[in-house]
């Protein structure tokens, strides 16, 4: 899967995006069974109900029965680094060495899981 590709389909991601409170519209595209899955954040007057693209996303894909997240790209006009509850979702269904890409549509960052969270909480299963 081209990263362009992937970029592209999170930045139209970032078009659904319901944020009237922050204005702050992200997208992401996730790479799973070969399929990209989209989400983009939805925000909630009461903000502990708010959910970011990422999760979105990848909760997409494993309700489609894809487990094994295999690239994620996010996009939005200001660089939208994963925060923690969406690092910890990662950590669930990606590898260490899952690639995360962040862009604002000029700068482009790549990641692999274990940069951005080290010390991931796992129970054995």
């Amino acid at each position: 899967m081209d990263t362009s590709e992937l970029i592209e389909e999170a930045k139209k991601a970032a078009g659904n995006a319901y944020a009237p409170y922050s204005n702050f519209k992200v997208g992401a595209a996730v790479l799973a069974c070969g399929k990209i899955f989209t989400g983009c954040n939805i925000e909630n007057s009461s903000y502990g109900l708010s959910i970011c693209a990422e999760r979105v996303g990848i909760f997409k894909a494993v309700s489609d029965g894809c487990r094994n997240i295999e690239r994620i790209a996010v996009y939005a006009k200001k660089m939208p680094y994963p925060c923690g509850a969406c690092l910890q979702v990662m950590a669930e269904f990606c590898e260490d060495d899952c690639e995360i890409i962040v862009t604002d549509g000029e700068k482009v960052e790549r990641y692999k899981l274990f940069e951005l969270l080290p010390k991931r909480f796992k129970l054995e299963k």
